[in-house]
């Protein structure tokens, strides 16, 4: 799963831009194809600039269905065009690991990065977000992708 070992990490609130949509699970990849060129095309037509790689950030277990918003952490907030507003990251403690490979992957990824939090006596909270820290593209090799795994520990 992890080119690390998970850990666990304190992480600041980010501001982002991002569209936030309820997505039939097997219609998330063009949702994210057509959101990322929006919101990349909104952030820097507004100089909010972008600070960092993509991410999705999904409210709750994804099913038939998933409840997320995908975007880009900015520099300052943008003001809202069409699907296009501005959010945040969380900030707190969080369960962190790097998924080598494809995207095919990160269901087990998420699973064990679960079991891990419970093994070490923590709760997984609500809200998770994967970070794609290696930008696809189509002559790649799935197993250079990196894609870091974040999920936000809830309070005991």
């Amino acid at each position: 799963m992890s080119d690390v070992e998970p850990a666990v990490v304190t992480v600041e609130p980010a501001t982002t831009a991002v569209i936030r949509r309820v997505v039939a699970t097997d219609r998330i990849g063009e949702f994210f194809d057509s959101a990322f060129r929006s919101i990349a095309a909104t952030s820097t037509g507004q100089a909010a600039g972008i600070a960092g790689p993509a991410f999705a950030l999904y409210h709750g277990m994804p099913a038939d269905t998933v409840d997320l918003e995908v975007g880009f952490p900015t520099v300052r907030p943008v003001q809202p065009v069409g699907e296009v507003t501005a959010g945040s990251l969380p900030g707190g403690r969080v369960a962190r690991a790097v998924h080598a490979g494809g995207y095919d992957g990160l269901g087990a990824a998420w699973q064990q990065l679960g079991a891990w939090i419970g093994e070490q006596g923590g709760a997984p909270g609500a809200v998770f977000w994967e970070v794609y820290v290696t930008e696809p593209n189509p002559q790649m090799d799935p197993a250079d992708l990196r894609t870091e795994l974040n999920w936000l520990l809830a309070d005991r």
